[in-house]
């Protein structure tokens, strides 16, 4: 039985920036030939495909047209990257927490929003190595229609393990809360810590720099908690 931590990547590993909706809004001019002017209100914690689906909607523009925006986002996602001129900024403590789980023989993977591709470029503008995660038990949401939707299907794949989401977005907690996995909350995004502790939350810390004691005392005490209940059983 392992135990896997499941990091979200916008606001948990990387900090936000004013030009992360840009490939959206380009993805989308490229294929439909119209630019949408419509924003959608309340976008953070949304899965990639969730936000471009509603994207499309508000702007009146038909929805049938999402798989080829997807590609089309992949495509500028790898140009961007290719050409360096869009370096991503890791969020605080994060690098040594990945490593201080690593020791632990926790394994760091990846639950997003964003596609496989995509959410690698991110990470690596970002100055982690790919090698930090495991990627064939991690989680993309670029076609899941809700978080929920890809917290369940992380949910059926690690049956019989542990599992720790660790995300900045009351949204993740509500998609933990569906799976049955804890939600430890960093609040490096776009909520405050005192909106975190709103969720289920085992714990809210304001960053790693300065959380990750608490954050490794919370995770060992889940497994302390999960292993004793299984050994009831």
């Amino acid at each position: 039985m392992s135990t896997y931590i499941l990091w979200d990547i916008d606001g948990t590993l990387i900090l936000g920036n004013s030009r992360a909706g840009a490939l959206y809004l380009d993805s989308i001019e490229q294929v439909t030939g119209v630019r949408p002017t419509v924003r959608v209100s309340n976008p953070h914690g949304m899965t990639e495909g969730q936000l471009l689906a509603e994207v499309l909607k508000v702007n009146g523009i038909d929805s049938g047209l999402l798989p080829d925006v997807l590609v089309r986002l992949d495509e500028l996602s790898l140009a961007q990257h290719e050409s360096g001129e869009y370096p991503r900024e890791a969020a605080p403590g994060t690098a040594a927490a990945l490593e201080a789980f690593a020791e632990r023989g926790w394994i760091n993977a990846l639950l997003t929003g964003n596609g496989p591709n995509r959410a690698r470029y991110k990470v690596l503008a970002a100055g982690y190595s790919a090698d930090t995660f495991d990627w064939e038990h991690s989680y993309f949401g670029h076609e899941s229609p809700t978080r929920h939707h890809l917290t369940a299907d992380a949910g059926n794949a690690l049956a019989g393990h542990h599992a720790v989401i660790v995300g900045d977005t009351p949204k993740d907690g509500e998609a933990a809360d569906s799976a049955g996995f804890p939600f430890l909350a960093v609040a490096t995004g776009s909520f405050t810590a005192d909106e975190l502790r709103a969720t289920n939350a085992v714990l809210v810390i304001h960053d790693f720099a300065t959380g990750l004691d608490a954050a490794i005392d919370a995770i060992d005490a889940i497994d302390q908690s999960i292993g004793a209940a299984s050994a009831r059983r």
